[in-house]
């Protein structure tokens, strides 16, 4: 009844992009941008849909070319013909943070692409039309000078506050601004290994779709990592503040303690080792490594071992047996078998 209730109510994620005449991409972006509201899947997959927000969507104006409009993204290139600039000032603009890219992509050349959305570039040349010709202003040329780029810090603030504004869960939140912190930061951070384990189960998707060579998932790595100091300083004080929260709200599990006095599960009884060997296996008794004959079982008697292991004893065959054959006619050899036997066979007749 609640799985056909879920269904009535709710769309799946592919259902939902069909529904708003959008591309699974494009509904991503809708939903971290807040232009679409979702609720998680309870099974752990991809955000649902309520059906009255896309009958709300769907009786906006101009749907759906305008909600596509506010989704359209571009690069450098795009970008610098939107705002009628040369893709040299653009790339100036962007890497010194008048603008924030909104999403990235490592392309198969392993170089990072840059998504801007288009309604924010135009909302720059309208208000900082004085940035778009002329002289670059002095602050910017300094930054530039120092190689300073920051696309990376700028994406990274506002994915974690989409990944903040997606969850009001305690430990999910503390996991998000985890994801943007290197393992020996959240270890000094966080020192129960617990908490951090627990951390580390709640981790958000930093990308939707990562790359798959080695090569491209090592630039994300480094993307979606805090690098500078006062940005590292900032996350750890916000992590420890989140870890507050989320420890008045739940502990983090732990392994449940073992009784006192519970045996191990497959581990024998402390008592086994003290038995009498004869008291559970009566014909092993006296025959352990230094152990003596005893009355009721004498030990072993071992047949000496000889120097030469392919010697018989005289008048007998290779097993053992008498050499004169069971069946008439037949000799040594006959009874001999194999290689052995004919080396036998020859040793004998020599004799």
């Amino acid at each position: 009844m609640t799985v056909r209730q879920t269904s009535t109510t709710s769309l799946a994620f592919g259902r939902a992009a069909q529904e708003l005449a959008l591309k699974r991409g494009e509904l991503e972006l809708a939903i971290q941008l807040g232009q679409v509201r979702a609720a998680p899947d309870g099974s752990g997959g991809p955000p649902r849909v309520e059906r009255r927000e896309i009958e709300r969507l769907r009786a906006g104006h101009g749907f759906p070319a305008a909600l596509r409009e506010r989704l359209r993204t571009v690069g450098t290139v795009d970008g610098a013909a939107l705002a009628s600039i040369s893709q040299g000032r653009f790339l100036r603009l962007a890497r010194t943070g008048h603008f924030a890219p909104v999403r990235f992509y490592v392309n198969r050349y392993h170089a990072v692409v840059w998504l801007y959305l288009a309604e924010e570039v135009l909302d720059f040349t309208r208000d900082h039309a004085p940035l778009l010709t002329g002289r670059t202003p002095p602050e910017v040329r300094a930054l530039l000078a120092a190689g300073e780029d920051r696309r990376p810090r700028n994406w990274r603030g506002r994915r974690l506050g989409q990944l903040l504004r997606a969850t009001s869960d305690p430990w999910r939140r503390a996991a998000a601004i985890a994801a943007v912190l290197d393992p020996v930061t959240v270890a000094e951070t966080v020192p129960d290994p617990y908490e951090r384990s627990r951390l580390s189960v709640l981790r958000p998707e930093m990308v939707p779709a990562p790359p798959k060579s080695p090569r491209g998932r090592e630039i994300v790595e480094r993307l979606v990592t805090a690098d500078r100091p006062d940005e590292i300083l900032w996350h750890r004080a916000s992590l420890a503040d989140a870890l507050r929260e989320a420890r008045e709200h739940s502990a983090a599990p732990r392994r449940a303690p073992r009784a006192p006095g519970a045996a191990l599960v497959g581990a024998p009884h402390p008592d086994f080792h003290h038995a009498a060997p004869h008291a559970a296996l009566p014909h092993l008794a006296g025959v352990r490594a230094g152990a003596g004959a005893t009355a009721s079982h004498p030990a072993p008697v071992r047949r000496p071992r000889s120097s030469r292991p392919w010697s018989r004893p005289s008048g007998a065959g290779p097993s053992g047996a008498p050499a004169s054959s069971s069946r008439p006619g037949r000799g040594a050899r006959a009874t001999a078998r194999g290689l052995l036997g004919r080396l036998w066979g020859i040793r004998a007749g020599r004799a």
